[in-house]
């Protein structure tokens, strides 16, 4: 799918806005003198609108249902299958900033320059499983089997500035400048405000996550510094320069700030921050960026899409820019000014089909001539058909999934209609899923084989009716699915759901007191326990907070649907009438048919 492949340099459209005028054929000068947030903003163009299918996957690549979806400010939840879509998103013209959030997970994001076309993005979330647990009052050290370390000198507060003493959890993920999965768990891009308010492309050396932990499971910060450090991999040892400057992520904005600087001890980077955050190693680019599109085409002049088109840097360790093409066969992006660039074009099965030097370029605005691909007809393939209700009308809100070769490929369905273009490179077929998001209806897993030029699928209806089942995960661990013995009513202005697994084990109750869409919590009177909560028999639980999700409360025989997350403590008795809280998260959904 879009976005899937991983560079260590994303060279993005975001050239600054001068207030005087500038001639067409310069980059603008980027804004200075300690702009603000809303003035550094300018660098992104216009406020516009743009449609989103996003793909939530763990690092096994599996499916992250029932995680909270945020752009600008439109949010929902992804569905079993880990999709979640959102239209209309209010973004800029230049800068789309893509949150994912689930309890177990670190925060997921993703930014980029947004397409007139849907844009397709796959965010791969890293677990917040703890890595070690160190205490107040004394130095200590965390580090990971890669290298990383991070030494605390003791001291710890919380998020209003408060001292805090006693045992602190570490949760820390890092990743290196060869992960083959770079961009997908990247947050945002690499794309950043330096010291001097100036907008920089960056060149990644590794980056690392730190999440601190208080005994009830509060979120803490460092008192003072924490040292850092990073190998640095093997292709990059050599070139790497004697100190590099550090940048932490802004989580709130969606890019880079520069902050520091760490300094090469032998093939590692050694560096201090002053709070924790993603940190990330990186060379910011000397030159301005400039915008380049690129168009593919065939020997007829058709657009091709889903072509991967990768840019390399002229001594750079690893690809600098990779992306498919889109509907139309273009492919924009920015790169760097007054630089030679090795492209090159990859079929679906990941064989390189095209290879071509590029640039140097120095206009604000640069196109390319047509890329035409010298395939015979047999190799290029349209694939297209129509998504139906099972009344037969058009599915006007949903998606279709096509896999083929090494990827899969999502597209929003417009008005039932939906077209695939691929270069075909071998003799796999395809499977097709649509899904009707307004009923909660599907067609299935497809088969079907592919014929050039065209392979028309006809009309697929989405008639096979979603199981119903309530999915959850305690601590991150392995997802408890519950598909049968499921129970769900409403009465009056409340909801009740009730499921458990054979034996009556993993139960788990669910009870609000609004069925209007909405997002509600604990103290607003929505409830969840059962023993499902817990390995121990006969539980005890207090200390709820947790954010619910009412999606939708159908008439009987149609959907309720609901996710939550958050925690609550376990009482755990020790004897002699002593205990403790034990802190526990929730995630999950329930996609339950209303009995009554």
């Amino acid at each position: 799918m879009r976005n899937s492949l991983l560079p260590l340099l994303v060279l993005l459209l975001l050239l600054a806005i001068s207030c005087k005028k500038n001639n067409s054929d310069h980059p603008h000068p980027p804004i200075k003198d300690s702009v603000s947030a809303s003035d550094f903003a300018r660098n992104f163009g216009n406020e516009v609108s743009r449609d989103f299918i996003v793909q939530l996957v763990d690092v096994s690549n599996n499916p992250v249902p029932g995680a909270t979806v945020t752009i600008g400010t439109s949010t929902t939840q992804t569905n079993p299958g880990g999709i979640a879509i959102i239209k209309n998103a209010g973004v800029y013209e230049r800068f789309a900033y893509i949150r994912a959030a689930k309890t177990g997970f670190m925060e997921g994001s993703r930014a980029l320059m947004p397409s007139t076309s849907t844009n397709v993005i796959k965010i791969m979330m890293l677990p917040s499983h703890i890595t070690a647990t160190v205490n107040s009052g004394v130095t200590s050290d965390v580090s990971l089997s890669n290298g990383t370390r991070i030494t605390f000198d003791g001291n710890f507060k919380t998020l209003t500035g408060t001292t805090y003493t006693g045992a602190v959890s570490v949760i820390v993920n890092s990743l290196e400048a060869s992960d083959n999965n770079l961009f997908a768990k990247m947050p945002g891009m690499l794309y950043a405000q330096n010291a001097a308010d100036d907008a920089k492309l960056l060149e990644t050396y590794g980056m690392m996550n730190v999440e601190l932990l208080g005994s009830a499971g509060q979120k803490l910060q460092i008192s003072n510094k924490a040292q850092i450090e990073m190998n640095i991999t093997a292709a990059q040892l050599s070139v790497a320069p004697a100190t590099i400057p550090l940048w932490h992520f802004d989580e709130t904005l969606g890019y880079w700030k520069e902050a520091g600087v760490a300094n090469k001890v032998g093939n590692k980077y050694i560096g201090e921050v002053a709070h924790f955050s993603w940190w990330n190693f990186d060379i910011p680019l000397a030159t301005s960026p400039v915008q380049l599109q690129i168009k593919v085409v065939d020997l007829a002049n058709n657009p091709l899409a889903n072509v991967k088109t990768v840019l390399f840097r002229t001594g750079g360790a690893y690809a600098s820019y990779a992306d498919y093409t889109l509907f139309n066969g273009t492919v924009t992006g920015t790169v760097p000014q007054n630089e030679v660039l090795t492209l090159k074009l990859y079929d679906i099965c990941g064989n390189v089909i095209y290879t071509q030097n590029i640039g140097p370029f120095t206009a604000n605005s640069n196109v390319l001539p047509d890329i035409v691909l010298n395939l015979p007809a047999t190799q290029v393939a349209t694939i297209n058909g129509s998504l139906k209700k099972c009344n037969n009308t058009n599915v006007t809100n949903g998606y279709v999934s096509i896999n083929y070769g090494q990827q899969t490929f999502l597209t929003l369905i417009n008005n039932g209609g939906f077209s695939f273009q691929t270069i075909v490179c071998s003799t796999d077929p395809v499977t097709v899923f649509g899904e009707d998001a307004d009923n909660h209806q599907n067609t299935g897993t497809l088969n079907y084989s592919i014929t050039s030029p065209t392979t028309n699928i006809g009309n697929i209806p989405a008639c096979n009716t979603s199981a119903e089942s309530i999915t959850y995960a305690i601590d991150g661990g392995v997802t408890k699915i519950i598909a049968a013995n499921i129970t769900a009513s409403a009465t009056g202005n409340s909801f009740s759901i009730t499921g458990n697994t054979p034996g009556h084990m993993d139960a788990i109750d669910i009870q609000g007191n609004s069925i209007t869409p909405g997002t509600y919590s604990t103290l607003s009177g929505f409830q969840i326990y059962g023993n499902g909560l817990s390995t121990n028999i006969n539980p005890v639980f207090n200390t709820f907070n947790i954010t619910y999700n009412l999606v939708n409360v159908g008439a009987v025989g149609q959907y309720i649907d609901v996710s939550f997350s958050g925690t609550y403590n376990e009482i755990v008795m020790t004897g002699m009438n002593m205990g403790y809280n034990l802190s526990h998260s929730i995630s999950g959904t329930a996609h339950v048919i209303r009995d009554n």
